[in-house]
């Protein structure tokens, strides 16, 4: 009897085994294979793969600025949508200085409601955006109630809203084109738990996820490829609340070191990502642990930083 219940233990500790390693390698196996066993000369650039025109939202500063500039260096043309058109008309002008694109400027903020789509949607109408970079988001570092109800809808229409809308659409677009696009949709490492003084945030960000994940088999059969891109700590506005985090370090990258990682992911056809590797590194050991243990160190560390009273 005591032979059966070990035999029975070891194969649940095997299956349980199995499917964190699957989790967890299938993205790092997949760039080894692309990048050190395939045909240089059967791979396809960025442009080839997808086309020539991207969309890239929240792009005047951070991940999207640096991403937006990246798509530039491999030759795709670039539409800059975010609510600063001064900080846009920057970026255009870097993006122009540096690379050989076009680039096409939106102004629209995200937490006006519905009248931003029908604004994107008429100046997009003769553009053949071929990658859409949902990446505008925004957060609010402390407990729920020093939130305010305006704060709290403008997480949610930033957050939740827009990633909705601008999949939907696009997701629409590309099919009645035919267009065999990408559809990259910007979350967060606090998808994998809740976060205590930042509830908001993590919340919106497990939407996303959950929203990614589905939309990536609705759009499978049509050749569309939809990405979901969850980085860790980046060198970023939003994180400027941590004089730590803002020095960097090797798993705090520069918005450009991680742009560049996470477009060359994009380029190799990944599904599912942290976007850079030291992240896929981090994730992997910080999941070994059961979430209620992840939650308990992300409440202390949050509520410290949030100065927050216990």
């Amino acid at each position: 009897m005591l032979s059966v219940f070990s035999t029975f233990v070891t194969l649940i500790g095997l299956y349980a085994l199995i499917c964190f390693l699957y989790e967890q390698l299938r993205t790092p196996l997949r760039l080894l294979k692309v990048r050190l066993f395939d045909d240089p000369c059967n791979s396809l650039s960025l442009k080839d793969r997808f086309g020539d025109w991207a969309a890239v939202t929240g792009s005047s500063d951070g991940i999207g600025k640096e991403y937006a500039k990246e798509l530039a260096r491999h030759g795709i043309n670039v539409v800059l949508i975010a609510r600063n058109e001064d900080k846009l008309k920057a970026v255009a002008k870097e993006i122009s200085l540096e690379s050989k694109v076009e680039t096409k400027i939106i102004e629209a903020d995200f937490t006006k409601g519905a009248s931003v789509y029908e604004h994107i949607e008429r100046e997009l109408t003769d553009v053949p955006v071929s990658i859409l970079v949902n990446n505008v988001g925004m957060g609010f570092l402390g407990g729920l109630v020093k939130c305010t109800k305006e704060q709290t809808q403008q997480i949610i229409d930033t957050n939740v809203v827009a990633v909705s809308e601008l999949s939907r659409y696009f997701f629409y677009r590309m099919r009645a084109d035919k267009i065999k696009g990408a559809i990259v949709n910007v979350s967060s490492g606090t998808e994998l738990q809740p976060l205590p003084y930042g509830a908001l945030y993590a919340a919106s960000k497990a939407y996303n996820r959950s929203f990614t994940i589905a939309l990536r088999s609705e759009a499978a059969p049509f050749g569309i490829h939809v990405q979901l891109l969850s980085p860790n700590f980046v060198v970023t506005k939003i994180n400027n609340y941590s004089k730590r985090i803002m020095q960097g370090g090797l798993f705090i990258p520069s918005a450009e070191t991680y742009a560049r990682s996470a477009v060359a992911q994009l380029r190799d056809g990944v599904d599912e990502t942290p976007g850079y590797i030291w992240h896929h590194v981090q994730n992997a050991v910080t999941l070994i642990f059961p979430w209620r243990m992840r939650l308990f160190v992300a409440q202390l560390f949050f509520r410290k930083i949030s100065n927050n009273p216990i």
